[in-house]
């Protein structure tokens, strides 16, 4: 063990978040050392939300090539995955390679580790022959792992997760998902268009069973229509694997799926046990880090990202970053407010949320108010034709007179969600949004459309 070094902050995870705060507080001056044991960018750049929507952006153009009879002509379309996988290895992330990303935070003055981090005391980090106090404290930023549920048979069986099915060069003929949540949804779709026969088994009644209702119908419609068997309210009991064939899982309800690879897509859990947690008392076997305002899990430790359990989402991350160097630099500003958290599950139609789902709102006690427009009844809707599956739905505090919730479905759901976001996280009156001025014909211009139905 070598002697101690003195820093200013040890950064452990470097994600999207921990990269951030890293590169932010050195470019301020900090000594900053930076700690990661895999890819400096984490999970969103190398097997998330870039190269995933490569393969949700392929998978559309077939998808649009298909709708040109009756549009415009004639098509026929012959899918290749290897664009694909070309694309997400080259362009996306350089064959797994982080030299970019290192150089990057390097380039800013951070001091980078490639390594595991353990805490061994307040303040306090050993990385590898090397143990380092810090003055000024800690941020964890370790993400998340694919959780993998103990299903009998399952371990020890060459099952993917989103990594494995974002690595793959080659497309098996079939796939079983365990998990419709957005991820299984979204590998779901495009695996399906590129002609593997897809089966989701989900556990709850609906696929996308976190948002409304009326989202997780339009999922299932579209999901269906590319082909994809949705097995919904039905459990995976068992597991078992033949090599060089197939996975076959036996249902709570007696029957049985095969398919030549599996996709476990059962949600996710915080990377925080073997961190060293106990040794500033904080719980080791917690699901996530619980912060204030301004993202302290604890006395000198400050938490991001996903493991503070508000949203595995890149845009939180980065967030939460935010607002843990503007406390650490003593710079002030707003703290944390979660109230209109925007979220986006890239199927096609898009499908954006933010804020609270109608259900939510009404078990908080509020006075709902709720009003929805089909994304074909609008103006843009109407002309865009096939393809224009979706709707628009907005929660309104009826004593407040404000909006607290909105879902966006449609070819540009992701993109709609924004001026929603806005008038949320701003309570902008409802009186304010009726009297605006919403471009034709445009698919945004709905929301005036579904506000008059309040």
């Amino acid at each position: 063990m070598g002697d101690v070094r003195n820093v200013d902050v040890v950064v452990i995870g470097l994600g999207v978040g921990g990269e951030e705060a890293a590169g932010r507080l050195a470019a301020a001056g900090l000594d900053v050392v930076g700690v990661e044991h895999n890819l400096v960018g984490g999970e969103c750049p190398y097997w998330g939300c870039i190269p995933t929507k490569m393969m949700v952006r392929a998978g559309a153009a077939l998808a649009e090539a298909r709708r040109i009879p009756g549009l415009a002509g004639a098509s026929t379309v012959q899918p290749d995955w290897a664009p694909v996988a070309r694309r997400i290895r080259d362009e996306a992330t350089d064959d797994w390679n982080d030299k970019v990303a290192v150089d990057r935070l390097t380039d800013k003055g951070a001091d980078f580790v490639r390594g595991t981090a353990t805490i061994t005391g307040p303040g306090r980090v050993r990385a590898g022959d090397q143990e380092y106090a810090a003055a000024r404290g800690l941020v964890i930023a370790t993400g998340t792992a694919a959780f993998i549920p103990p299903i009998d048979g399952l371990a020890g069986t060459p099952y993917w997760t989103n990594r494995e099915a974002v690595e793959a060069a080659t497309l098996p003929a079939s796939l079983i998902v365990l998990g419709g949540g957005a991820i299984g949804c979204e590998f779901a779709q495009a695996y399906a268009r590129f002609g593997v026969q897809v089966t989701i088994v989900e556990g709850s009644g609906r696929v996308l069973a976190m948002e409304e209702p009326e989202s997780s119908s339009v999922a299932a419609q579209v999901l269906t229509a590319d082909g994809v068997t949705l097995r919904t309210g039905v459990h995976a009991a068992r597991v078992s694997y033949t090599p060089g064939a197939a996975f076959a899982v036996e249902l709570t309800d007696g029957s049985t799926v095969t398919g030549e690879k599996l996709l476990v897509a059962t949600g996710r859990t915080a990377r925080l046990r073997d961190l060293g947690l106990e040794t500033v008392g904080l719980d080791p076997s917690a699901r996530f880090l619980t912060t204030d305002d301004r993202m302290r899990a604890a006395d000198g430790i400050w938490a991001v990202g996903d493991v503070t359990g508000n949203g595995a989402f890149t845009h939180m991350a980065m967030y939460e970053a935010d607002i843990a160097v503007r406390d650490i630099l003593g710079q002030g500003g707003p703290g944390a407010d979660y109230r209109a958290r925007p979220r986006v599950t890239f199927l096609d139609p898009e499908i954006g949320a933010v804020g609270l789902t109608e259900q939510q709102a009404r078990d908080a006690g509020i006075d709902v108010r709720v009003g929805q427009v089909p994304l074909s009844a609008t103006s843009r809707g109407f002309v865009h034709g096939p393809g224009n599956e979706g709707f628009i739905k907005v929660i309104a505090d009826a004593g407040r007179g404000v909006l607290v919730g909105a879902t966006t479905a449609g070819p540009s759901g992701g993109e709609m969600i924004g001026a929603l976001a806005v008038a949320v996280h701003a309570e902008v009156p409802l009186t304010t949004m009726l009297s605006q001025i919403w471009a034709y014909p445009t698919f945004h211009r709905g929301i005036g459309d579904v506000l008059k139905t309040l």
